[in-house]
């Protein structure tokens, strides 16, 4: 099946190539046509010899079940390591394999993220749901109010929300030098488009660019430190009296591994239980591939029984 299919691949190929051929010879320099909704024309230029006319197919792939094989280990390994996947498109693409049909009802596309205010943000990361800061926010507010937010003890036994809040913050710090930069550089900015297309005709355009680019990239790189050796002494001044009571701190850290370890197992057996209900849904597609195959095997088989007795029969009437 894999030989045949990839002979109808290439002689689809050659025959689309043949009909580009007439198309381009014949073709008057433009032909109308009519469609529902108005009137299109197609030009004898859009069959040139720039122009490649390809099948839309994959030849290595001819059958339904190879293609909810491949889409199966693609997500398996997608599910394995989430942090470098879009888990969003391996489902997608193993709903697309099995033929679903509006996919959308049963698998919304992800939500982008809005801005939120810290107590949204504070209700986001013991969720564990994915937020993020956004230009144009109140940076200083919200980063004190994660700070006294991380003084509860329900948040300082809850690593995976210290881990959202103080990414949180550093994103916060990241856009609030980025706008500081914009303030201080203005001018800068404002000559870098004109610059821009000056480079590619005069070399000290491009060195001007690329100076400025080094000054504001420098100038960002200090006010993030800056910035954030200020958090790490606020969030040190919060912490300090853990400092002071040994017993203290060694009982805040044994709690600590006791969430992370109870936050593990609850990924690990999310991610089991997700990974057998996609193996029940692949066995029981598989099945259905297999009865309709032995299906069509058996209408072929007998189709060949009827030709051998109508052969048979006319060997007998000596036709």
């Amino acid at each position: 099946m894999s030989a045949i299919h990839k002979r109808i691949y290439g002689a689809l190929k050659n025959e689309f190539e043949l009909l580009a051929k007439v198309f381009a010879t014949y073709l008057p320099p433009n032909y109308p046509y009519d469609v529902v909704g108005g009137t299109r024309e197609i030009k004898v230029t859009d069959f040139d010899e720039k122009i490649d006319i390809l099948p839309v197919a994959d030849p290595n792939i001819f059958s339904q079940s190879q293609r909810i094989s491949l889409a199966q280990t693609q997500l398996q390994l997608a599910q394995s390591n989430p942090q470098i996947h879009d888990i969003y498109q391996a489902y997608r693409s193993m709903y697309e394999a099995i033929g679903i049909k509006n996919i959308d009802l049963i698998l919304p596309s992800p939500k982008q993220p809005m801005p939120m205010d810290p107590s949204l943000e504070h209700i986001t990361s013991m969720s564990g749901q994915p937020y993020q800061a956004f230009p144009g926010q109140d940076h200083k507010s919200h980063i004190e109010a994660h700070l006294n937010f991380m003084q509860l003890n329900m948040v300082k036994n809850n690593p995976t929300t210290i881990m959202s809040i103080q990414r949180n913050i550093l994103e916060h710090i990241s856009i609030m030098a980025q706008e500081q930069v914009q303030i201080e550089f203005v001018q800068e900015l404002q000559q870098l488009p004109m610059l821009q297309q000056q480079a590619q005709m005069n070399p000290q355009a491009a060195q001007q660019i690329q100076s400025i680019t080094i000054q504001i990239e420098s100038r960002k790189a200090q006010l993030i430190a800056e910035m954030t050796k200020d958090y790490a002494d606020e969030e040190n001044k919060l912490v300090g009296q853990f400092d002071s009571d040994p017993l203290l701190k060694l009982k805040s850290r044994e709690v600590d591994l006791k969430a992370m370890e109870n936050e593990q197992k609850r990924k690990e057996a999310e991610e089991r239980l997700n990974l057998d209900k996609m193996k029940a849904m692949m066995n029981q597609t598989n099945e259905e591939n297999k009865l309709d195959q032995t299906e069509e095997l058996a209408k072929l088989r007998a189709g060949v029984s009827l030709a051998k007795q109508g052969v048979q029969q006319m060997k007998i009437r000596g036709i």
